[in-house]
C-alpha cells in the first residue's frame, strides 16, 4: 500500500518550509525511521515523524517525490526520543527538524545504505575482539556510610525527579554508581545515561565506571558522548548506544539527546554548571530536558550537586522534587575552613598575600597540594603602553587581546584573532609596553619565583603546574595533567575554573582563590550564585582524604571580607544562601519567580541589530495577550561586537512560563516578518534564547 511519510529535515524554523516535508513510499514505514530524501538538488537524512497512507490535504499525488533510501539497517528511533526533540523545538523556538538532525552525529547525515551497513559490519567486528569479562579490572564496591544508604534507598523508591544535594566529598558519585546497578541488573536491556558538564570530568568518571562495569558486562558497556571525540569515536559511541550494545552513556550536554530504547536511569552531575545551557544553536538546558526525557520515558532521573542550581533548589522547595541529603563527608572529614584575606591590609600590587604564600609554603614542605583559582587564563588580559594609553584591544571584538607569553602572541579570546606581540607601541613607538593585570600563566610563573626556596618532604624543588584551556587544548594533555597531580609529581596547580568542579584530587589540603571580588557587585542578578558555587566547589577539592580534611582550608582574597556571602560560606550554610538569594529574587520578581527569553540579533551595524529589535517589539504589542508579558528596551551586549558583527538583545519577561510559551509562539511569524524592515537593514541572524542564563 502506497503510503506518504512526513518526514523531518534540517531546516530551521525561519526557512518557511514547515515542520516536516511530505513524501512518497511503496509501504508504511514506522515513526522514528531514518531516510535519505531529496531536498531541492541534495540528498540529505531525514527521520520519518509519521506516516498516513492517504496523501495530505495540499498535496498533489503526482508531484510528491519519493523517498530515495530506508536506513532500514537501524532500529527507528524511539517514540520517547521524537516526542524529546519534538518538546525541545517548541519550547526552545527552533523546528523539530533542526533539533532532531542536529542531535545526531554528522557522519550519520552523510551516509548512504551501504556506507552504513559497512560501518555497521566493521563495528560489530571491532566489538567482537573486545573481552566480554574482563574479570582483572574488577572494581571492589565501597561500603556505603549510613548517608550514603539513605540517598540510595529514597533514590530508588521516589516517584518524582531526585535533588540530591550531598556535600562535597560525601560520595554522590558512589551512590550513582549504585543506582545505575540496581536499574542494570533489574532489566536486561536497561541503559544509563550520566551527563557530566565539561569534557574534563569525562576521564575521572570514564575510568570509575569502566571499573566498576567492564567486568560484569564487557569491555563495550560504557561508551563516551562528547565534542573532544573524533566524528568517527562519535558515530561508534551513538550507534552503540542506539542499539542497545552499550549499557551505560557518559557524556556532556550533548548526549541528551542520544538515543536510549532502553533507558532507566538519567544521572545530572553537577546539575548547577551552567555548561549544561547551550548557546549557540538550539539554546536549551541539557539539566531541563533530562527531568523533561525522564517523565516522558518513565525512567529515574538525579540532579546532584553541592551547590544546586536555585531554579532545582525551589522546585525542591515546592515539592516538585524530592530532596536527599547527604551533608557530611565520607570517613567523617571536615570541610574546609574559611580563610579570608583582607587585601585592604596587605602590600599593595602582592598577587599572593604574605599569609597566604606562608600557608603554601608549610603545606608544600609536608609532602601536601595546594590549588589556586584564578579564572582569567592567559599571561595577562591586555597589554599596554603607559605613555600614550594604547591597549591590546581586538580590532575586530569590543574587547581586548589576551597577552601569552608562552608563544608571544595576543589572541582575542572571542574571535581567534592572534598576532604577534609587538617590539614598541603601534601608536607611539615607545619600547615600554608592559602587560597589566594577571592570567594564569603569569601567576604560574610568579608563583615558581616565591616557592623557589621552599623544598619537598624528599629535598627536592616545588614543582608548580597550570590546567586551564591552553594548557589542556592538545589530545591527552588533560589525562596527563591528571596523572601528574594525583601521582604527586605537582605540588600547586594554578588553574581556572576547570579545576574547581567534579575532580577527586585527594593530597590536596590548601585552595586559594584569588581575585574572587568581581562578581560582588555585577549587574547579573546570578552572578553572586555562580561566585558561591564556584567557591564552595572550589574548596571541596581541598581535604577530600579523610587524614587531612580537619587540616584543609579555603583560602579567599577579598576586598571586602565583610560581605554578607562570605558569612554564608564561612559555614558552609548553602540552604541559608539560597533563602537569602530566594528572598531577594522574589521580591524583584526574577527566576525562578518570572520567567524569561530574550531575542538576540546579531547585524553589521549596532543600528540595524538595535532596528530589527525595535520592530520586533512593535509587532509585539499588536499580539493577543500582549499585555502579561513585559518587554524592555533593546541595548547592546556587555561585548558588543565579536568578529565584526554587533551584537544586541531584548528580554521579555512573563509572570508564568505557560503565558511566555504562548506569546513566543504567536511572535515567531512576526520576528520573521521583521527581517525586511528597513531598520533592520544589514541583519545578519537573529535568536530566541529561552531560560538564559546571562543577560
Amino acid at each position: 500500500m502506497e503510503a506518504w511519510p512526513s518526514v523531518l529535515v534540517s531546516t530551521p524554523v525561519h526557512s518557511g518550509l514547515g515542520e516536516v516535508l511530505s513524501y512518497r513510499h511503496p509501504s508504511v514505514l514506522p515513526a522514528g525511521t531514518l531516510v535519505r530524501v531529496p531536498l531541492g538538488a541534495r540528498d540529505v537524512l531525514g527521520i520519518v515523524r509519521d506516516c498516513p497512507g492517504t496523501p495530505p490535504a495540499g498535496l498533489d499525488p503526482v508531484s510528491a517525490r519519493p523517498i530515495s533510501a530506508v536506513l532500514d539497517a537501524l532500529p527507528p528511533l524511539s517514540a520517547g526520543w521524537l516526542q524529546l526533540v519534538r518538546f525541545a523545538g517548541q519550547y526552545y523556538q527552533r523546528s523539530m527538524g533542526e533539533v532532531a538532525l542536529g542531535s545526531l552525529p554528522p557522519p550519520l547525515r552523510d551516509l548512504d545504505t551501504v556506507q552504513l551497513a559497512r560501518r555497521l559490519k566493521r563495528q560489530e567486528k571491532v566489538a567482537a575482539a573486545l573481552p566480554d569479562t574482563p574479570g582483572a579490572s574488577a572494581d571492589v564496591s565501597p561500603t556505603l556510610h549510613p548517608e550514603q544508604s539513605a540517598a540510595l534507598a529514597g533514590l530508588l523508591a521516589a516517584d518524582r525527579p531526585v535533588l540530591l544535594f550531598g556535600a562535597t566529598g560525601s560520595g554522590k558519585t558512589e551512590v550513582y554508581l549504585r543506582a545505575a546497578e540496581a536499574e542494570l541488573d533489574a532489566r536486561p536491556d536497561a541503559q544509563v545515561l550520566v551527563l557530566v558538564p565539561e569534557i574534563n570530568l569525562t576521564p575521572q568518571l570514564e575510568a570509575r565506571l569502566r571499573a566498576r562495569f567492564d567486568a560484569r558486562f564487557g569491555a563495550r558497556a560504557v561508551v563516551c558522548l562528547h565534542s573532544g571525540l573524533t566524528p568517527a569515536q562519535r558515530l561508534a559511541g551513538w550507534l552503540a548506544a542506539h542499539t542497545g550494545r552499550a549499557r551505560i552513556v557518559l557524556g556532556t550536554r550533548m548526549a541528551v539527546f542520544a538515543s536510549l530504547p532502553g533507558l532507566r536511569l538519567i544521572v545530572v552531575d553537577e546539575e548547577h554548571d551552567p555548561s549544561y545551557k547551550s548557546q549557540d544553536g538550539a539554546r536549551y538546558s541539557a539539566r531541563d530536558l533530562a527531568v523533561y526525557r525522564a517523565k516522558v520515558e518513565g525512567c529515574r532521573v538525579v540532579l546532584g550537586s553541592a551547590t544546586p542550581s536555585l531554579e532545582s533548589w525551589h522546585a525542591a522547595e515546592q515539592g516538585r522534587y524530592q530532596r536527599l541529603a547527604m551533608p557530611g563527608r565520607i570517613g567523617g572529614g571536615s570541610l574546609p575552613r574559611l580563610r579570608l584575606v583582607d587585601m585592604n591590609h596587605q602590600p599593595k600590587g602582592a598577587a599572593l598575600a604574605p599569609p597566604l604564600l606562608q600557608a603554601m609554603s608549610e603545606r608544600v614542605a609536608r609532602g601536601e597540594q595546594c590549588l589556586v583559582l584564578l579564572n582569567r587564563r592567559g599571561y595577562a588580559p591586555v597589554l599596554a603602553c603607559h605613555a600614550c594609553g594604547w591597549k591590546s584591544g581586538c580590532p575586530h571584538c569590543s574587547a581586548y587581546r589576551v597577552f601569552h607569553k608562552i608563544d608571544r602572541t595576543l589572541r582575542c579570546h572571542h574571535c581567534g584573532t592572534a598576532s604577534r606581540v609587538p617590539r614598541a607601541c603601534p601608536d607611539c613607538g615607545n619600547l615600554d609596553i608592559a602587560p597589566v593585570g594577571r592570567g594564569t600563566e603569569q601567576l604560574e610563573e610568579h608563583l615558581a619565583e616565591l616557592l623557589v626556596d621552599v623544598r619537598r618532604p624528599d629535598g627536592s624543588p616545588v614543582r608548580v603546574a597550570r590546567m586551564d584551556a591552553d594548557s589542556t587544548r592538545l589530545k591527552g594533555a588533560l589525562e596527563a595533567q591528571l596523572d601528574a597531580l594525583h601521582s604527586g609529581e605537582v605540588d600547586v596547580l594554578v588553574g581556572t575554573q576547570m579545576v574547581a568542579k567534579g575532580h577527586d584530587f585527594r593530597r590536596i589540603t590548601l585552595v586559594a582563590a584569588l581575585n574572587a571580588d568581581a562578581a560582588l557587585f555585577a549587574s547579573d542578578h546570578r552572578a553572586p550564585e555562580r561566585l558561591f558555587a564556584l567557591l564552595m566547589q572550589a574548596g571541596g577539592r581541598a581535604g577530600r582524604d579523610a587524614l587531612h580534611s580537619e587540616a584543609s582550608e579555603l583560602w579567599v582574597q577579598t576586598w571586602h571580607p565583610a560581605h554578607p556571602l562570605f558569612a554564608h560560606l564561612r559555614t558552609h550554610d548553602f540552604a541559608g544562601f539560597a533563602a537569602s538569594e530566594l528572598t531577594e529574587r522574589e521580591a524583584a520578581g526574577m527566576p525562578p519567580f518570572a520567567h524569561q527569553a530574550l531575542l538576540r540579533a546579531d547585524a553589521r551595524t549596532q543600528e540595524a541589530a538595535q532596528g530589527f529589535l525595535n520592530a520586533a517589539a512593535r509587532a509585539a504589542q499588536e499580539l493577543p495577550g500582549s499585555e502579561d508579558v513585559t518587554l524592555y528596551p533593546a541595548v547592546p551586549l556587555t561585548i558588543q561586537r565579536v568578529a565584526n558583527v554587533e551584537r544586541a538583545q531584548l528580554l521579555i519577561e512573563a509572570a508564568s512560563r505557560p503565558v511566555l510559551q504562548r506569546f513566543l509562539a504567536a511572535w515567531q511569524p512576526g520576528l520573521l516578518a521583521c527581517r525586511s524592515d528597513p531598520a533592520a537593514r544589514g541583519l545578519l541572524r537573529f535568536a530566541v534564547d529561552v531560560d538564559p542564563l546571562a543577560l
